[in-house]
């Protein structure tokens, strides 16, 4: 019979407030750094709050994965209470915080924290977080558990429109050029997660409705190899926009739940606001 099990994730997951403290979830933020200030992902700042201070001083926060007592400091009040912890966490391409939760398991009674890489970022951790509380609630070890995420991590599907090139521009992720011409000719840049990293996928030159047509387009396109369990829409200020894509995959799709959420801070930081993103995964093979 096995113990009982925590599910963890890191900030970056961008669940519903709702559905974390339905399943009991453990959030580790990450930090915004501002000069000499580090900030916790929102719990010491919000998204609003982030893009008013960008906007007054005109320069991006850097982000910082937490430290390993950051994590030994979380895990430890669960294990005392007798809990097993599966720690879902960002790619290890694009944070240390894997890494970080590692030196933190070595740390701490051998065998009691598990660390999975998800290879994903925003609610494509978030999907695998969901699959793994319902496995949990369900019975299964730990190592079960980690073999289904290992099914299931290379078919998460996650993308967003990103409605200006000045964040990814401020971030370094553009050159000057590239943002000039952009805002110009209206250029908007769709991002995909691929092989654990976020990877421009195509460019829709216009209106911005036209890249999420696009976008809604492609999921359908895969509409039969879909996971109609739960689709997620993502967004930072875009409530509108996610809205109008929830109502037609609802319509589309025939998936059991199509949520949204709203992006937190580093997600913010790096994609700016206005970016909208959908995630799914698709069926076993």
């Amino acid at each position: 019979m096995p113990g009982k099990i925590r599910i963890f994730a890191d900030s970056t997951c961008d669940l519903p407030p709702s559905w974390i403290k339905e399943y009991n979830i453990g959030i580790i933020p990450l930090y915004v750094v501002f000069g000499e200030e580090s900030l916790r992902d929102g719990v010491d700042i919000t998204p609003e709050q982030l893009y008013a201070r960008v906007d007054q001083i005109g320069r991006l926060p850097k982000t910082a994965a937490p430290s390993p007592s950051d994590f030994i400091a979380a895990f430890t009040p669960s294990i005392e209470q007798g809990e097993d912890i599966l720690f879902l966490s960002i790619s290890s391409e694009l944070s240390s915080t894997y890494q970080n939760a590692l030196i933190a398991a070595d740390e701490l009674p051998e065998g009691r924290v598990t660390v999975f890489d998800s290879r994903n970022l925003s609610s494509g951790i978030g999907l695998l977080v969901m699959k793994a509380v319902h496995a949990a609630s369900e019975g299964s070890s730990i190592p079960e558990i980690v073999a289904l995420l290992n099914r299931t991590v290379n078919k998460v599907e996650c993308e967003f429109v990103v409605d200006t090139l000045e964040y990814l521009h401020k971030g370094g992720r553009c050159s000057g050029m590239q943002n000039i011409i952009g805002s110009l000719l209206k250029i908007r840049p769709v991002i995909k997660v691929v092989d654990g990293s976020m990877t421009p996928a195509y460019k829709v030159r216009g209106k911005k409705e036209k890249a999420l047509d696009q976008m809604i387009q492609n999921a359908l396109a895969q509409v039969d190899n879909m996971d109609n369990d739960l689709i997620v829409i993502v967004h930072t200020m875009a409530e509108e926009e996610a809205r109008f894509i929830q109502k037609k995959l609802q319509e589309k799709t025939g998936a059991r739940q199509v949520s949204i959420s709203t992006a937190g801070c580093v997600i913010c930081s790096h994609c700016g606001p206005q970016t909208v993103g959908l995630m799914y995964t698709k069926k076993p093979s």
